[in-house]
């Protein structure tokens, strides 16, 4: 069989959808490996080899400054963190390379080194694109950012000594987890293969479920890396749904700081069974949160944070499957209104389960790995 090496940035989102199709490149007979900063990359992976490459402490989200909007936010995300964290990356995975031999590697949309590595190595390589941001080339009407992207990009590949594309892009194939009924039509992209999301298995977390009451559910979620940033809007969305008792809100704060009487709290849930349980999701626009959603038909409420939240909200508002909020402005009875809209009009329930639909035809991780396998 062949070898596949996966190439991570230390970001949840992004190893996800990886790690389903790990576990279905290890069910029919391939050898897996993983390479990532560490120890995030063991952590996220939570199974095969890993390969250090880098320190995932220098590029943790918290330490991403807050309130970051606009150009200033991808100033910094290009400037001081994928830039850098591609430089960082490069001697483990060529390390990685050498010692693990890959038929195909498989890198993250926003871990250039793996595509630097396996371009300087004439070895096959796939992007994941775990989001759909950059397939819509947001950049297409702001000329000279694009120059500057890609001005960045040729220094990476001059101080790497690479001659090639797009780091973003493979030209062989881009593994894209969503679908064309969400993100719009895209052209120009034909190595894309829309394979819907692959969803890994979550880990077995505690959960009262003896506390839902049977009123509609309503779910309030910012993920996993904005428990400090969050608080103010999760204060908000408990105020809100505790002025609506045609519904049970459940909110999940990391901090465990909020209180309710009326409102259920958890620091942590089992989230993917609980949106199945869900008549709505309120949510910071994290693809895997989002994916969940919608895969399970549910409309949502979009409160996007940073990078590529902002993009999504607008793909899922566009699709009619939900509506989008000021994260830093959006106070309770707006939240409120806003909920009440997605639950009472039938269109978004409606757009949500075309949405959910079109990933199901997609075909998901085996889709994806049928994909992988034609490359060898």
């Amino acid at each position: 069989m062949s070898r596949f090496l996966l190439v991570v940035p230390p970001l949840t989102g992004h190893v996800a959808p990886l790690r389903a199709v790990a576990a279905e490149l290890l069910r029919r007979g391939h050898d897996v490996a993983w390479c990532g900063p560490e120890p995030t990359t063991s952590g996220l992976s939570r199974a095969g080899r890993v390969y250090a490459a880098g320190d995932a402490l220098e590029f943790a989200v918290e330490r991403r400054p807050e309130g970051l909007r606009g150009f200033a936010a991808l100033k910094f995300l290009w400037e001081q963190y994928l830039v850098p964290l591609a430089d960082a990356m490069v001697p483990g995975v060529e390390k990685a390379v050498a010692d693990f031999r890959p038929d195909v590697v498989i890198a993250d949309q926003q871990a250039f080194a793996g595509a630097l590595v396996a371009s300087r190595r004439a070895v096959p390589w796939v992007t994941s694109a775990s989001t759909s941001t950059e397939l819509g080339d947001p950049l297409r009407a702001l000329p000279k950012v694009a120059a500057w992207v890609e001005g960045l990009q040729d220094g990476l590949r001059t101080r790497h000594r690479v001659s090639c594309g797009d780091l973003r892009f493979s030209p062989d194939l881009v593994l894209a987890f969503t679908t064309v009924t969400l993100t719009g039509p895209i052209g120009g992209m034909a190595a894309v293969r829309f394979v819907g999301p692959a969803l890994p298995p979550a880990p077995p977390v505690g959960f009262s479920w003896d506390r839902l009451d049977g009123r509609p559910l309503v779910l309030a979620t910012l993920g996993t890396a904005n428990a400090a940033l969050g608080r103010r809007f999760l204060s908000e969305c408990v105020d809100a749904l505790a002025a609506m008792p045609e519904v049970q809100g459940l909110v999940v704060d990391p901090t465990g700081e909020l209180f309710s009487d009326e409102v259920l709290l958890a620091r942590r849930i089992p989230q993917a069974e609980v949106v199945r349980k869900a008549a709505a999701v309120i949510c910071h626009g994290g693809h895997n949160t989002v994916s969940e959603s919608l895969a399970s038909g549910l409309p949502l409420v979009i409160a996007p944070i940073r990078d590529d939240q902002s993009m999504l909200a607008q793909q899922v508002e566009a699709a009619g499957a939900g509506l989008r909020l000021r994260f830093d402005r959006v106070k309770a009875p707006d939240i409120r209104r806003t909920i009440d809209e997605v639950l009472t009009e039938p269109a978004y329930a409606a757009a949500a389960a075309r949405v959910r639909a079109s990933f199901a035809a997609a075909g998901g991780v085996v889709a994806a790995v049928d994909h992988l396998e034609s490359l060898i």
